[in-house]
């Protein structure tokens, strides 16, 4: 299944995608949220939209999407995972999975504005797969990691470097921005993606691409990260485990490239879809 969300933010309603057709299932009566996976949500969903088959309506064209997955208890993200991003922002190889938090109020749709945050010269860009578990994770063993995931989802792990690598301290000071995480434009349930290892992966600004990458090229693959984290940390269901970026952010180049007012971000992954955020200044509200 593909599952989105939908509607005026922080109002959205639940949806289902079937043969590229957008449906309302909001008469199913439940989020997509850590209760929604964590009590068999995704086969009671499925048994709803078989159930209902031909009586569901559809979403209207047009209609905003927002984040696939209801605010999750956190966003863990996992840095330098790809050897060439590594050597473009001129770090070693990490023996060890990086492990950063991202912040949840930074979740926003896959078609909503990217805000350049308040004092920021330095913001960028990365694609990256984000892993959506589906039941609480804890001392899992690799070879298991796999049955705790609900899903694949698109992310772009939008990033301040100079809050990020300047400001003496932690990773996350250029991670959580409002607006700093799009995700979607859906959820696709782990039967939807054949080989989690091999996708490739791309983002545009303005047209051009600057990351074109393969999941392939992965440091610590997707079932190592899942059981990886869960020795430091529970997961919980919902939560949402972002792998890494390829080469080609706005900091790899030489000067670097940073987004500004204006700049169109497109990104996609196979079998996740695409999305599309437009840049724009901090104003005060």
């Amino acid at each position: 299944m593909k599952l989105i969300r939908w509607g005026a933010a922080d109002q959205e309603k639940t949806g289902v995608i079937v043969n590229d057709i957008w449906y309302d299932t909001s008469a199913f009566g439940e989020d997509y949220n850590e209760k929604f996976f964590n009590d068999n949500g995704l086969a009671r969903l499925e048994a709803f939209v078989k159930a209902n088959e031909g009586k569901l309506a559809q979403v209207p064209a047009n209609t905003r999407l927002g984040s696939p997955v209801a605010r999750p208890s956190k966003i863990v993200c996992i840095g330098l995972n790809y050897a060439d991003h590594a050597k473009e922002t001129n770090a070693p190889l990490p023996p060890e999975p990086v492990i950063f938090m991202k912040s949840t109020t930074a979740l926003v749709g896959p078609f909503d504005d990217i805000v350049i945050p308040k004092n920021s010269v330095k913001t960028d860009w990365e694609v990256e797969l984000a892993v959506v578990i589906g039941k609480k994770a804890s001392y899992v063993e690799e070879a298991d990691a796999l049955d705790y995931v609900a899903g694949y989802v698109l992310h772009n792990d939008v990033s301040e470097r100079e809050f990020q690598i300047e400001r003496n301290g932690t990773w996350d000071k250029g991670k959580g921005c409002d607006t700093f995480a799009p995700l979607g434009p859906f959820l696709a349930t782990k039967d939807e993606i054949v080989d989690v290892d091999n996708l490739r992966l791309w983002l545009s600004v303005n047209g051009k691409i600057m990351q074109d990458g393969n999941t392939s090229n992965f440091i610590f693959n997707v079932p190592f990260v899942i059981a990886y984290v869960s020795q430091f940390m529970t997961l919980l269901p919902g939560d949402v485990i972002s792998t890494g970026t390829p080469a080609g952010v706005g900091l790899g180049f030489k000067p670097p490239i940073y987004l500004k007012e204006g700049d169109v971000v497109e990104l996609g992954i196979d079998g996740l879809g695409t999305s599309k955020q437009q840049v724009k200044n901090y104003v005060k509200n």
